[in-house]
Protein backbone atom coordinates (compact mmCIF):
# COMPACT_ATOMS: atom_id res chain seq x y z
CA UNK A 1 0.00 0.00 0.00
CA UNK A 2 1.31 3.45 -0.92
CA UNK A 3 0.32 6.10 1.60
CA UNK A 4 1.28 9.76 1.93
CA UNK A 5 -0.20 12.13 4.49
CA UNK A 6 -0.23 15.92 4.93
CA UNK A 7 -2.49 17.61 7.49
CA UNK A 8 -4.48 20.87 7.26
CA UNK A 9 -7.98 22.29 7.87
CA UNK A 10 -9.77 19.89 5.50
CA UNK A 11 -8.54 16.33 5.13
CA UNK A 12 -9.04 14.43 1.86
CA UNK A 13 -8.14 10.97 0.61
CA UNK A 14 -6.76 10.80 -2.94
CA UNK A 15 -7.30 7.37 -4.53
CA UNK A 16 -5.09 6.33 -7.46
CA UNK A 17 -3.94 3.39 -9.64
CA UNK A 18 -5.31 1.62 -12.70
CA UNK A 19 -4.07 4.25 -15.16
CA UNK A 20 -0.50 5.56 -15.49
CA UNK A 21 0.24 9.11 -14.36
CA UNK A 22 3.18 11.23 -13.26
CA UNK A 23 3.00 11.17 -9.49
CA UNK A 24 4.98 14.21 -8.36
CA UNK A 25 3.38 16.74 -10.74
CA UNK A 26 -0.07 15.35 -9.93
CA UNK A 27 0.29 15.44 -6.16
CA UNK A 28 1.72 18.95 -6.43
CA UNK A 29 -1.86 20.06 -7.17
CA UNK A 30 -2.82 19.29 -3.58
CA UNK A 31 0.39 20.72 -2.13
CA UNK A 32 -0.62 24.12 -3.53
CA UNK A 33 -3.98 24.21 -1.70
CA UNK A 34 -3.18 25.75 1.69
CA UNK A 35 -6.33 24.76 3.58
CA UNK A 36 -6.51 21.16 2.35
CA UNK A 37 -4.44 18.32 3.78
CA UNK A 38 -4.25 15.10 1.86
CA UNK A 39 -3.45 11.43 2.05
CA UNK A 40 -2.89 9.22 -1.01
CA UNK A 41 -3.55 5.51 -1.28
CA UNK A 42 -3.59 3.13 -4.25
CA UNK A 43 -6.14 0.55 -5.33
CA UNK A 44 -6.82 -2.14 -4.20
CA UNK A 45 -5.50 -1.16 -0.74
CA UNK A 46 -7.71 1.94 -0.95
CA UNK A 47 -10.78 -0.25 -0.54
CA UNK A 48 -9.91 -0.60 3.15
CA UNK A 49 -10.68 3.10 3.59
CA UNK A 50 -14.20 2.86 2.14
CA UNK A 51 -15.89 2.14 5.44
CA UNK A 52 -17.90 4.58 7.55
CA UNK A 53 -15.31 4.18 10.30
CA UNK A 54 -12.36 5.18 8.10
CA UNK A 55 -14.30 7.80 6.13
CA UNK A 56 -14.98 9.86 9.26
CA UNK A 57 -11.32 10.90 9.18
CA UNK A 58 -11.71 12.51 5.73
CA UNK A 59 -13.86 15.40 4.58
CA UNK A 60 -13.92 14.14 0.99
CA UNK A 61 -12.45 11.56 -1.38
CA UNK A 62 -10.77 12.49 -4.66
CA UNK A 63 -10.93 9.61 -7.14
CA UNK A 64 -8.14 9.47 -9.71
CA UNK A 65 -8.24 5.69 -10.06
CA UNK A 66 -9.42 3.36 -12.81
CA UNK A 67 -10.01 -0.05 -11.20
CA UNK A 68 -11.64 -3.13 -12.66
CA UNK A 69 -9.80 -3.12 -16.01
CA UNK A 70 -6.92 -5.32 -17.17
CA UNK A 71 -5.38 -4.42 -20.53
CA UNK A 72 -3.98 -6.85 -23.10
CA UNK A 73 -3.43 -6.98 -26.87
CA UNK A 74 -6.57 -9.13 -27.10
CA UNK A 75 -8.62 -6.34 -25.64
CA UNK A 76 -9.52 -5.25 -22.12
CA UNK A 77 -10.63 -7.73 -19.47
CA UNK A 78 -13.06 -6.49 -16.86
CA UNK A 79 -13.28 -7.48 -13.20
CA UNK A 80 -16.14 -7.03 -10.76
CA UNK A 81 -15.59 -4.90 -7.67
CA UNK A 82 -15.60 -6.82 -4.38
CA UNK A 83 -19.09 -7.03 -2.89
CA UNK A 84 -17.91 -5.58 0.42
CA UNK A 85 -16.38 -2.58 -1.37
CA UNK A 86 -19.63 -1.90 -3.24
CA UNK A 87 -21.62 -2.19 -0.02
CA UNK A 88 -19.31 0.21 1.81
CA UNK A 89 -19.28 2.66 -1.09
CA UNK A 90 -23.06 2.79 -1.04
CA UNK A 91 -23.05 3.31 2.73
CA UNK A 92 -20.80 6.35 2.26
CA UNK A 93 -23.21 7.72 -0.36
CA UNK A 94 -26.12 7.22 2.02
CA UNK A 95 -24.22 9.13 4.73
CA UNK A 96 -23.57 12.03 2.36
CA UNK A 97 -19.81 11.63 1.97
CA UNK A 98 -18.45 13.94 -0.75
CA UNK A 99 -16.61 12.72 -3.86
CA UNK A 100 -14.61 14.44 -6.60
CA UNK A 101 -13.90 12.26 -9.65
CA UNK A 102 -11.10 13.31 -12.01
CA UNK A 103 -10.39 12.49 -15.65
CA UNK A 104 -9.92 8.71 -16.19
CA UNK A 105 -11.96 7.82 -13.09
CA UNK A 106 -14.98 7.89 -15.41
CA UNK A 107 -13.75 4.56 -16.88
CA UNK A 108 -13.53 2.73 -13.55
CA UNK A 109 -15.41 -0.46 -12.61
CA UNK A 110 -16.95 -1.11 -16.08
CA UNK A 111 -18.96 -4.13 -14.83
CA UNK A 112 -20.61 -2.10 -12.05
CA UNK A 113 -23.52 -0.34 -13.82
CA UNK A 114 -24.38 1.94 -10.90
CA UNK A 115 -20.88 3.37 -10.86
CA UNK A 116 -21.67 5.22 -14.09
CA UNK A 117 -24.77 6.65 -12.42
CA UNK A 118 -22.72 7.79 -9.43
CA UNK A 119 -20.27 9.68 -11.66
CA UNK A 120 -22.75 10.79 -14.32
CA UNK A 121 -21.14 9.15 -17.35
CA UNK A 122 -19.02 6.25 -18.53
CA UNK A 123 -15.92 5.96 -20.70
CA UNK A 124 -16.04 2.62 -22.52
CA UNK A 125 -12.86 0.81 -23.53
CA UNK A 126 -15.01 -1.67 -25.47
CA UNK A 127 -18.53 -1.55 -26.89
CA UNK A 128 -21.01 -1.89 -24.05
CA UNK A 129 -24.39 -1.03 -22.63
CA UNK A 130 -25.46 1.73 -20.26
CA UNK A 131 -28.95 1.72 -18.77
CA UNK A 132 -30.14 -0.64 -21.49
CA UNK A 133 -28.71 1.37 -24.39
CA UNK A 134 -25.85 0.00 -26.52
CA UNK A 135 -22.83 2.23 -27.09
CA UNK A 136 -19.66 1.87 -29.16
CA UNK A 137 -16.24 2.10 -27.55
CA UNK A 138 -15.46 5.64 -26.46
CA UNK A 139 -13.02 8.05 -28.09
CA UNK A 140 -9.96 9.91 -26.84
CA UNK A 141 -7.75 12.72 -28.12
CA UNK A 142 -4.51 13.80 -26.45
CA UNK A 143 -3.10 17.31 -26.10
CA UNK A 144 -6.15 19.24 -27.29
CA UNK A 145 -5.92 23.00 -26.84
CA UNK A 146 -9.41 24.18 -26.05
CA UNK A 147 -11.28 26.80 -24.05
CA UNK A 148 -13.65 26.05 -21.21
CA UNK A 149 -16.74 28.21 -20.82
CA UNK A 150 -18.40 28.61 -17.43
CA UNK A 151 -22.12 27.78 -17.58
CA UNK A 152 -22.77 28.00 -13.83
CA UNK A 153 -22.16 31.57 -12.71
CA UNK A 154 -22.47 31.84 -8.96
CA UNK A 155 -21.80 28.17 -8.29
CA UNK A 156 -19.13 27.54 -5.62
CA UNK A 157 -17.23 25.10 -7.86
CA UNK A 158 -16.69 27.72 -10.59
CA UNK A 159 -15.95 30.63 -8.23
CA UNK A 160 -13.19 32.75 -9.76
CA UNK A 161 -13.55 30.99 -13.11
CA UNK A 162 -16.53 32.89 -14.44
CA UNK A 163 -14.57 34.07 -17.51
CA UNK A 164 -13.58 30.51 -18.37
CA UNK A 165 -10.04 29.39 -19.14
CA UNK A 166 -7.83 27.70 -21.70
CA UNK A 167 -6.15 24.35 -21.20
CA UNK A 168 -4.23 21.73 -23.15
CA UNK A 169 -5.40 18.28 -22.14
CA UNK A 170 -6.84 14.95 -23.22
CA UNK A 171 -10.53 14.89 -24.10
CA UNK A 172 -13.02 12.00 -24.09
CA UNK A 173 -15.93 11.22 -26.39
CA UNK A 174 -18.24 9.11 -24.25
CA UNK A 175 -21.82 8.86 -22.93
CA UNK A 176 -22.75 11.56 -20.40
CA UNK A 177 -26.18 11.64 -18.74
CA UNK A 178 -26.71 15.41 -19.00
CA UNK A 179 -30.36 15.27 -17.94
CA UNK A 180 -29.37 14.30 -14.40
CA UNK A 181 -26.48 16.73 -14.05
CA UNK A 182 -25.84 20.37 -13.22
CA UNK A 183 -23.43 21.62 -15.91
CA UNK A 184 -20.43 23.65 -14.73
CA UNK A 185 -18.02 23.99 -17.68
CA UNK A 186 -18.30 23.29 -21.40
CA UNK A 187 -15.58 23.01 -24.04
CA UNK A 188 -15.42 24.78 -27.38
CA UNK A 189 -14.02 21.59 -28.95
CA UNK A 190 -16.27 19.79 -31.45
CA UNK A 191 -17.17 16.39 -29.97
CA UNK A 192 -17.56 14.39 -33.17
CA UNK A 193 -15.84 11.08 -33.88
CA UNK A 194 -13.64 12.54 -36.62
CA UNK A 195 -11.91 14.56 -33.86
CA UNK A 196 -11.17 11.50 -31.70
CA UNK A 197 -9.59 8.04 -31.85
CA UNK A 198 -11.00 4.69 -30.80
CA UNK A 199 -10.11 3.57 -27.26
CA UNK A 200 -10.88 -0.02 -28.23
CA UNK A 201 -8.36 0.06 -31.06
CA UNK A 202 -5.81 1.79 -28.83
CA UNK A 203 -5.82 -0.95 -26.18
CA UNK A 204 -5.39 -3.53 -28.96
CA UNK A 205 -2.20 -1.82 -30.11
CA UNK A 206 -3.59 0.55 -32.77
CA UNK A 207 -2.99 3.96 -31.27
CA UNK A 208 -4.45 7.05 -32.92
CA UNK A 209 -6.75 5.04 -35.16
CA UNK A 210 -10.44 5.30 -35.95
CA UNK A 211 -10.45 2.63 -38.67
CA UNK A 212 -13.93 1.04 -38.75
CA UNK A 213 -15.00 2.96 -35.65
CA UNK A 214 -17.79 5.48 -35.34
CA UNK A 215 -19.46 7.21 -32.43
CA UNK A 216 -22.50 9.47 -32.06
CA UNK A 217 -21.88 13.16 -31.45
CA UNK A 218 -20.98 13.61 -27.80
CA UNK A 219 -21.48 16.15 -25.06
CA UNK A 220 -19.02 19.03 -24.63
CA UNK A 221 -19.63 19.00 -20.88
CA UNK A 222 -16.27 18.98 -19.08
CA UNK A 223 -17.26 19.50 -15.44
CA UNK A 224 -20.51 18.87 -13.64
CA UNK A 225 -22.07 18.23 -10.26
CA UNK A 226 -25.07 16.32 -8.99
CA UNK A 227 -26.27 14.44 -5.96
CA UNK A 228 -26.27 10.68 -5.70
CA UNK A 229 -28.31 9.40 -2.82
CA UNK A 230 -27.23 11.90 -0.15
CA UNK A 231 -23.78 12.75 -1.48
CA UNK A 232 -22.52 15.74 -3.47
CA UNK A 233 -20.59 14.55 -6.53
CA UNK A 234 -18.32 16.58 -8.83
CA UNK A 235 -16.70 15.21 -11.97
CA UNK A 236 -13.93 17.08 -13.80
CA UNK A 237 -12.78 15.59 -17.11
CA UNK A 238 -9.46 17.46 -17.04
CA UNK A 239 -6.21 16.04 -15.71
CA UNK A 240 -4.27 13.86 -18.14
CA UNK A 241 -0.71 15.00 -17.45
CA UNK A 242 1.73 17.60 -16.11
CA UNK A 243 0.73 20.37 -18.52
CA UNK A 244 -2.83 20.13 -17.23
CA UNK A 245 -1.77 19.62 -13.60
CA UNK A 246 0.18 22.91 -13.69
CA UNK A 247 -2.73 24.92 -15.08
CA UNK A 248 -3.62 27.38 -12.29
CA UNK A 249 -7.28 27.50 -13.29
CA UNK A 250 -7.62 23.72 -13.16
CA UNK A 251 -5.98 23.76 -9.74
CA UNK A 252 -8.52 26.32 -8.61
CA UNK A 253 -11.36 24.26 -10.04
CA UNK A 254 -10.20 21.13 -8.20
CA UNK A 255 -9.76 23.06 -4.94
CA UNK A 256 -13.24 24.58 -5.30
CA UNK A 257 -14.73 21.15 -5.99
CA UNK A 258 -13.09 19.63 -2.90
CA UNK A 259 -14.32 22.44 -0.66
CA UNK A 260 -17.80 22.14 -2.16
CA UNK A 261 -18.27 18.40 -1.59
CA UNK A 262 -16.62 18.63 1.83
CA UNK A 263 -19.01 21.34 3.05
CA UNK A 264 -21.68 19.81 5.34
CA UNK A 265 -24.15 22.36 3.94
CA UNK A 266 -24.05 20.54 0.58
CA UNK A 267 -24.80 17.11 1.99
Amino acid sequence: MSMIRYESDLEILVVTKGHPFERDPFFEIFDTIPDIGWSAVEQPAAQTFFTPEHAQHYDAYVMYDMPGIEFSVDGPKFHDPPAAYVDNFMKLLERGHGFVFLHHAIAGWPTWPEYADIIGGRFLYAPGEINGHPYPASGYRHAVKHRLRCVADGHPVTEGLEQGFEIEDELYLCPIDEQRLTPLLRSDHDFVDSNFYSADLAVRGEMFSRQGWSHPRGSNLIAWTHRYRNSPIVYIACGDGPDAYRNPDLRRLIANAIRYVADPAHR
